[in-house]
C-alpha cells in the first residue's frame, strides 16, 4: 500500500473533525458563509464527477463502471431516505431525538467510507486524478463535519460527543482507503462507485441547500466551485 492516499484521506478527516470543532466551540458561525462553502464544493464535485470520475470508470471497467455508479447513488439516497431521512448539510436548529442523530451518523459512515475509496481508487490511476478527487472530497467534508455535530448538539449530546461524530466521519474515511487496498475487487468497481456517490452528495444533497435562496452569493459562488476545478485541473495538466 502506498503512503499517498492514505496521507490524503488522512487531511479530508481531519476536515471532518474541524467541520465539528467549529460547531462545538462556537456559540455563532455565518449562515451564508457556510452556504458558500456548500455552494463551491457541490460545483468543484459536479465538474469532477462527470469530467474525470465518470468516465476513467467506463474507461477502465466498462459496463460494470457504470452499473457501480449507479449502484453507488442508489445506495446513499436509499441510505439517507432509510436511516435519515431528517438529515442536510446544514446547521439543524430543531431539536431532534438521539435516534436520528445516531441514524445520520450511520448513514454518513458509509458515505465517508465510499471516500476513502474514491481516493484511493484515483491515486491507483494517476497522481493527478487524485488530487481533484482528493479537493472534491475536502470540500465538502468541513460542511459535514458541522452538519453532524449540530444534529448531535441539537439532540442533547454533549460537545465531546459532537466532535467524536465528526472524528468518526473521518476514520470511516481512512477506513475506505485501507479496504480498497486490500479488496482488488473494489478497487475494480472504486471509481464508478465513488461517481455516483459524489454525484448524489452534489446534486442531490448540497444543490437543494441554497437551490431556492434568493441570494446571488451561493449561486456565484456553485460557479466559482466550476471554475475552480477547471483552474485546478489546468495546474494538473489534465
Amino acid at each position: 500500500m502506498t503512503r499517498t492516499p492514505l496521507i490524503y484521506a488522512a487531511v479530508a478527516a481531519a476536515a471532518n473533525v474541524i467541520g465539528a470543532l467549529v460547531v462545538a466551540t462556537r456559540s455563532k458561525w455565518s449562515t451564508r458563509a457556510l452556504h458558500a462553502m456548500i455552494a463551491l464544493a457541490a460545483g468543484f464535485m459536479i465538474c469532477v464527477c462527470l469530467t474525470d470520475i465518470f468516465p476513467e470508470a467506463i474507461e477502465r471497467s466498462g459496463a460494470r463502471g457504470a452499473m457501480a455508479a449507479l449502484a453507488g447513488y442508489l445506495l446513499v439516497h436509499l441510505t439517507q431516505h432509510m436511516l435519515a431521512p431528517h438529515f442536510h448539510f446544514g446547521e439543524e436548529t430543531h431539536e431532534v431525538t438521539e435516534l436520528v442523530s445516531f441514524s445520520a451518523l450511520v448513514g454518513l459512515l458509509l458515505h465517508t467510507f465510499v471516500d476513502g475509496v474514491a481516493i484511493a481508487s484515483a491515486f491507483h490511476v494517476s497522481a493527478a486524478l487524485g488530487s481533484l478527487v482528493f479537493i472534491a472530497i475536502v470540500l465538502h467534508k468541513l460542511p459535514e463535519g458541522f452538519a453532524i455535530a449540530s444534529l448531535f448538539l441539537a439532540a442533547g449530546a454533549g460537545r465531546a460527543r459532537a466532535v467524536q461524530a465528526g472524528l468518526a466521519l473521518g476514520l470511516s474515511t481512512m477506513a475506505g482507503v485501507f479496504v480498497t487496498d486490500a479488496v482488488p475487487a473494489l478497487d475494480a468497481v472504486g471509481l464508478g462507485l465513488s461517481a455516483g456517490v459524489t454525484l448524489y452528495v452534489a446534486a442531490s444533497n448540497l444543490v437543494p441547500e441554497f437551490q431556492g435562496k434568493r441570494d446571488w452569493r451561493p449561486q456565484l459562488a456553485f460557479v466559482t466551485g466550476c471554475a475552480l476545478y477547471f483552474a485546478t485541473r489546468a495546474v494538473a495538466g489534465i
